[in-house]
């Protein structure tokens, strides 16, 4: 494996490589032409003026080329940002109707206490994460018999939805609505599917769960509420829906599946710069609009040594050469984008 992807790597560079060579030798092979003979000078003035011309015409198409892409790069980002920010009011909405759960009172008597005080600083996330190590807390908490069925985990759950980074141990009294979510936060509740726990517990294990989980102890007018904040996310999968399990398991997979992992997809693209082919074909332009184009108007304009028109023209050849054996590549990776 290690080997295949260093054959690649170098087949990646050979275009590079081998114009460098040219450059080298071509400049070596002019240099002493000209200093055999002091009129080979007219020979090399004649091919300056014909890759100033080929320079010129290619930087203005690669000019063109990149602006292109500048603009399509430009107006995704637009058309993305506003999809960003809908998924973001889900988010919002979501998290609201977590938190009305969250503190309720359909959770066992003690739970809340219990987790609150004696494991307020433990999260989600460790505990998920408990094999690598980081919190003694979260293998502690899986050790230990909690008489809560099961629940507690659930509980913590919600505890993950609540906050805004992953390093965030305790809910506030009021949680945040940022924004726009940090990438952290999002890839954890992507990573560890939250919103889940709302599917398991009320839709595949409601029969195990029922008698822990008490729906009609949440406030008739929080019921509402939730009721009101669903349709907000998605008014036609919700339509029919009434306060029960079978709408929370419904909910949950809904966030699960569908607007956590857009709204990372989302927040990644947002802030995404250029790509690296875009970098590279700058790159190319830069060099050729240098060396084929305003080096030898310098070259013409100020009577310089013939040693800059011995480099403009080899490094004009060495970029065609470059261009030409590394068009495939580009081709490929244009797919590929």
């Amino acid at each position: 494996m290690g080997n295949k992807s260093f054959f690649k790597d170098i087949l990646s560079l050979l275009p590079l490589i081998l114009s460098g060579l040219i450059v080298l030798l071509l400049s070596i092979y002019l240099w002493s032409n000209l200093q055999s003979s002091p009129e080979f000078i007219s020979a090399i003035h004649n091919v300056l003026n014909m890759s100033m011309i080929i320079s010129g015409v290619l930087a203005t198409a690669i000019m063109f080329y990149l602006a292109t892409i500048v603009i399509n790069l430009r107006n995704k980002r637009n058309s993305i940002v506003s999809d960003l920010d809908k998924v973001t009011q889900k988010m919002h909405s979501f998290r609201n109707i977590i938190d009305l759960l969250y503190r309720s009172k359909m959770w066992l008597p003690g739970l809340k206490q219990y987790l609150d005080e004696e494991y307020a600083n433990l999260n989600f996330f460790e505990v998920k994460e408990f094999y690598k190590g980081y919190s003694k807390l979260a293998i502690e908490f899986l050790q230990e018999n909690h008489p809560y069925q099961d629940t507690e985990n659930l509980y913590l759950e919600f505890k993950a939805m609540l906050i805004t980074s992953p390093k965030e141990k305790v809910v506030s009294e009021n949680i945040r609505y940022p924004r726009h979510y940090d990438n952290a936060i999002v890839e954890k509740w992507l990573e560890h599917k939250c919103g889940s726990g709302l599917w398991y517990y009320f839709g595949y294990k409601f029969a195990t769960y029922k008698s822990a989980l008490d729906l009609d102890a949440v406030f008739e007018r929080h019921q509402d509420k939730i009721m009101t904040l669903a349709q907000s996310i998605d008014s036609a999968t919700f339509e029919d829906s009434s306060f029960n399990e079978v709408f929370l398991s419904k909910l949950g997979e809904y966030m699960n599946k569908e607007v956590i992992p857009k709204l990372h997809q989302f927040q990644t693209f947002a802030a995404q710069k250029l790509p690296k082919m875009v970098n590279s074909i700058f790159s190319l332009f830069v060099v050729l609009v240098s060396f084929g184009v305003l080096l030898p108007l310098l070259y013409l304009l100020l009577n310089l040594d013939p040693t800059f028109a011995i480099i403009s023209v080899a490094m004009t050849i060495g970029v065609l050469f470059y261009i030409i054996t590394s068009f495939y590549q580009f081709l490929t990776k244009e797919i590929e984008v």
